[in-house]
């Protein structure tokens, strides 16, 4: 009996041609790390220097930063972090098309950023201590979180009666403990991400 070899041959390049926004990102990161991972560690902390998305940067007019910063991944395991924009905006992209689940991912990262830089901003207009112009701002988490958020708005009823929640409470615990400005803007995402699924763009993929 033979094997149906050439189907199983054929999936990953299906898989590809099914999601082209999640698999070039993936590239990008992957090569990015493995790129970063080769270099010396002065080379490491200028790239992520000139890479992040802070209030220097923005000032200046390097709002390229904005998606240069998504290029990085940081805070988690470079596999960890991969695997899980894999996940999560392969399913969006899988769900809704190339250009709503990528959407929602970029709206989440840069929305995100502009809004937390723009608090390190005020900061800085009132003299209020701890505001870094040139902090490091650069990782993958906003538009995680945002695309996480989204697909459980929209869907099914115990996602959104328990996953959202849940989702909310260890974002709101992690703030909680650590004071940081990347965990107000992992709950900043979340709303994003919810704001996004009620707008016209998904209101029909919404579930009964």
């Amino acid at each position: 009996m033979t094997m149906p070899t050439a189907g199983l041959r054929n999936q990953p390049w299906a898989l590809v041609r099914r999601l082209p926004a999640t698999t070039l990102y993936v590239v990008l990161l992957a090569a990015t790390a493995v790129w970063l991972a080769a270099q010396p560690l002065h080379e490491q902390k200028r790239f992520i220097r000139h890479s992040s998305s802070n209030v220097h940067h923005l000032e200046v007019g390097k709002w390229w930063t904005l998606l240069t910063s998504g290029l990085v991944v940081d805070g988690v395991p470079v596999l960890l972090g991969i695997g899980a924009v894999a996940a999560a905006l392969g399913r969006a992209e899988w769900r809704w098309g190339s250009a709503r689940g990528l959407g929602v991912f970029l709206f989440g990262h840069v929305a995100a950023t502009l809004l937390t830089q723009g608090v390190v901003w005020l900061m800085r207009l009132a003299h209020i201590p701890g505001a870094l112009a040139r902090m490091q701002d650069v990782g993958i988490s906003y538009g995680l979180v945002a695309t996480v958020a989204c697909l459980l708005a929209l869907g099914g009823k115990h996602a959104r009666r328990y996953g959202l929640p849940a989702l909310a409470v260890v974002l709101a615990v992690a703030w909680t403990v650590n004071q940081e400005l990347a965990d107000a803007g992992h709950l900043v995402a979340l709303g994003l991400g919810v704001l996004a699924s009620r707008t016209r763009w998904f209101r029909a993929d919404v579930p009964e």
